[in-house]
């Protein structure tokens, strides 16, 4: 804890102090994670994206007295009794209070840095070192800028080891880590080819992340890589302990023996042989965990103990899931680790969950003696609105009165099996429950009771690629373009409900849908953001009015039937967006109808036009570009008309996704983002960085092995041409995997390796040849679409296009969640 006074004097520099009695326990710089603000000092950070001195006026009304802005850039007068402090630059700031915290303490912190395996590697670290030390360490992936100095501000006298993730994008960033985390010990996992967009060559972003170890006591790092532990001795003097295959290296490791279920490994250190049994096969694992018994080792930790330990190692998820579960409920399930900070990110997830009204959260003992914990925990349920709370544990049973008093209806089990013999199905009703448990109360069998029954074929949306395309987009924007986000089509076949949400959350500022009762589904779950209808009719008036959404007007008919509409209910200043065709002859008002628009809309005062628009006949094909413009010349033109007439300002909008990126003259007030949300690049151009967000798979119902001669499928079209093994797959044409891509046309991913359709597509079921991929079992996965295939490519097969493959997803498909 510090007081603001002590604060001013870290950051040597002026405030405006209304009342120095003020005690500080919390940084923040995102409005929306405010829990405790009686003791929280907010950041207002400012991005290319965003000003965080937006938001004080948010905070400020929210119980927040405390800040730190830029000297001026905001005017502090209208906060009564608030603390300012005055800065530069308000990162640099955070970075400078974050570095002073870690110089008040004396126990070991360990930095983790490298291209890949950095979350993995401390997290198992957790799990290995936390019989030893009281551990603090980065929530899941904080590991940037600002994540790492939040996560240095965990720290406390009671911890006795710290573990911190260390991530960069571009040159001149890791010093500035360094800085704030100032480690004693070092671990480099390896140097690959994620984020090097920005560096000039590997070996620039190689000395780029050994500028974390200048300071280290000791390194760790694989050191069959000559060159990288060249560049550590040259950036720190180090002792580096270097883990591999050379026989040079300080932890030499003989042989690497794979098993059905493990990996048996054999190493030299300090001239004494072990044998450690790795519980994983693939790769990256094992050398992730190679990576932790070199840290194990190097802090003298027996190798028995080691190799005890080793076999509890669990797999570490860093996403967070948002699953279908009974009784029209969803459950997050988020119980392989239970800890204040990575409680506070799954409450944030629940929170962004807005069409459910009810949240529900359920929760294990805290690991550890975490007395204090009980009480934090206790303020965040009631801080965050929490409805019911279930808590199972021995350790609870103390402080139940104390939650029974901020949450009335909670509910208190002895144990998992407990509560699984007693709990009732009933009581779990629409409503979103967060699962939150250590892993020894096994709550993957309540995860398992409270999930709904569905097809085992699952389409998966990864919310967290969704936010990183919708940030790339941002990243080509002239400034104050805004976005107008499509979740038509029940979100591109994702859920539109469940984008919207994440979409609203991430400051989108317009949301648009095809029909009036998709706008009235999303009303309903709580989406606030302003909602356009692209094709309303007289049917629907009643619903765009009593959910408050703004139709598309694009035809004189429409525009005189809902201005009589209106004038009925006696409203004025109503909403709407007019639509202007320039080309595509679809719907929207002619050239030749301008005259009668502007007549019409000067009429009366019915009307509000709060955006002018038209659409793009060929956004991605730069064949027709010279049309593009002139049809951006055309609304142009119809918009100076409008305006002149109106005698206000509306937003003028034409780009798509493609058009975005291509055409950014065409970016006018607003672009409208479809299908380049779910990392769908319409326009092949490459220039962002977009993640596919979709992944589809199913199950192997059968496997089966057939004779050259044999046929497969309706009509006898799979003939075997010579013995092979099939695989029957939980899926058909009535899901959404297209009959077009029967007889070889189509293929599937079997454990990374492509397997051709045999045969004809049934309408539950397709076959697959699994003849040359090695150890094919049933119940194994078969990825339709996703990280070895893309939705471009399963189109092209198909010879359609990316939204028809994405839409035609059938209802039936259980669509899961995912944040990382």
């Amino acid at each position: 804890m510090y007081t603001i006074n002590k604060i001013v004097s870290i950051l040597n520099t002026d405030a405006g102090i209304a009342d120095n009695s003020h005690i500080i326990e919390q940084l923040l710089t995102d409005s929306r994670r405010l829990i405790f603000p009686s003791t929280t000092l907010f950041f207002a950070i400012v991005t290319q994206r965003r000003d965080g001195h937006n938001y004080i006026r948010e905070m400020y009304d929210r119980g927040v007295r405390n800040f730190v802005v830029r000297r001026h850039h905001f005017d502090t007068a209208a906060f009564a009794n608030a603390n300012f402090i005055f800065t530069d630059n308000t990162l640099t700031a955070l970075q400078a209070l974050a570095a002073y915290h870690r110089r008040q303490f004396n126990y070991p912190v360990v930095a983790i840095t490298g291209s890949n395996g950095k979350t993995i590697v401390k997290e198992w670290l957790y799990q290995l070192l936390s019989a030893d030390y009281n551990i603090v360490r980065s929530p899941r992936s904080y590991n940037s800028q600002l994540g790492v100095a939040l996560s240095v501000w965990q720290m406390n006298a009671g911890n006795s080891l710290a573990i911190f993730e260390a991530g960069i994008s571009m040159p001149g960033e890791m010093e500035k880590l360094e800085n704030i985390i100032q480690p004693t010990i070092g671990i480099l996992t390896n140097i690959g080819s994620a984020h090097s967009e920005n560096f000039i060559s590997a070996e620039q972003k190689t000395e780029e992340k050994c500028r974390l170890f200048k300071n280290c006591a000791t390194v760790i790092t694989n050191g069959d890589h000559a060159s990288i532990v060249e560049t550590i001795h040259k950036s720190s003097v180090a002792n580096i302990i270097a883990w591999g295959n050379n026989d040079n290296n300080a932890i030499q490791i003989f042989s690497r023996c794979a098993h059905e279920d493990h990996v048996a490994v054999e190493l030299r250190y300090d001239n004494v042989i072990h044998q450690f049994n790795i519980p994983f096969t693939d790769e990256a694992s094992v050398q992730n965990a190679e990576t932790c018994i070199a840290v194990l080792l190097y802090l003298n930790i027996p190798a028995e103990e080691i190799n005890e330990r080793l076999q509890a190692l669990q797999p570490v998820d860093m996403r967070l899931q948002l699953i279908p579960a009974i009784n029209n409920c969803a459950l997050i399930n988020d119980s392989y680790n239970f800890d204040i900070a990575s409680f506070a990110v799954a409450l944030d997830f629940v929170q962004q969950q807005n069409q459910f009204t009810h949240r529900t959260v359920i929760l294990s003992d805290v690991p550890g003696d975490g007395n204090g914990a009980y009480t934090e925990i206790i303020f965040m349920l009631k801080a965050r609105n929490i409805n019911s709370v279930i808590v199972i544990g021995e350790q609870w049973k103390t402080y139940f009165s104390s939650l029974k008093e901020v949450v009335k209806d909670s509910y208190y089990y002895a144990s998992t099996n407990d509560f699984l013999d007693r709990y009732s199905t009933s009581f779990f009703r629409s409503q979103v429950i967060l699962l939150k448990g250590a892993r020894r109360f096994g709550f993957e069998n309540i995860a398992a009771a409270l999930q709904q029954k569905v097809h085992r074929t699952v389409m998966e949306i990864n919310l967290t690629s969704i936010v990183h395309n919708l940030n790339e987009y941002r990243k080509l924007l002239k400034p104050g373009v805004k976005i107008m986000a499509m979740v038509k089509a029940s979100g591109y076949g994702s859920g539109s409900a469940e984008i919207a949400n994440v979409l609203q959350y991430h400051k989108a500022d317009y949301l648009a849908v095809a029909y009036a009762d998709e706008g009235v589904e999303l009303r309903r779950a709580n989406i606030r953001l302003p909602i356009m209808i692209m094709n309303v009719d007289e049917e629907a008036f009643e619903q765009v009015i009593q959910y408050n959404l703004e139709p598309e007007i694009y035809s004189i008919s429409i525009l005189k039937s809902f201005d009589a509409f209106l004038n009925k209910q006696g409203l004025q200043y109503y909403p709407v967006h007019i639509k202007i065709d320039t080309g595509m002859h679809r719907l929207g008002f002619g050239e030749d109808e301008t005259d009668e628009l502007i007549g019409m809309l000067k009429a009366g005062n019915r009307l509000a036009v709060k955006s002018v628009f038209s659409h793009l006949v060929a956004g991605e094909d730069a064949a027709e570009d010279a049309f593009s413009f002139r049809q951006a010349e055309k609304l142009e033109a119809a918009c100076g008309r409008l305006e002149a007439a109106l005698h206000y300002p509306f937003l003028k909008h034409i780009s798509n996704s493609a058009a975005s990126i291509r055409l950014p003259q065409l970016q006018l007030d607003m672009i409208r983002l479809g299908i380049g949300l779910y990392g769908i690049d319409s326009s092949n151009s490459h220039v962002l960085s977009l993640q596919q967000a979709v992944t589809l798979k199913t199950t192997i119902a059968q496997l089966r092995k057939l004779r050259s001669g044999d046929t497969v499928g309706y009509n006898r079209r799979g003939k075997i041409q010579e013995d092979a093994i099939i695989a029957t797959l939980r899926i058909g044409y009535a899901d959404g995997f297209r009959r077009a891509l029967s007889n070889g046309v189509g293929k599937v991913f079997i454990k990374g390796k492509p397997a051709p359709v045999v045969g004809l597509v049934a309408m539950d079921m397709a076959m697959v040849d699994v003849t040359h991929i090695n150890d094919v079992e049933e119940g194994d996965e078969a990825e339709i679409f996703g990280s070895h295939i893309s939705v471009s490519e399963v189109a092209k097969s198909c010879g359609t296009i990316a939204y028809e493959i994405l839409t035609g997803i059938s209802g039936r498909v259980k669509r899961v969640y995912i944040e990382e």
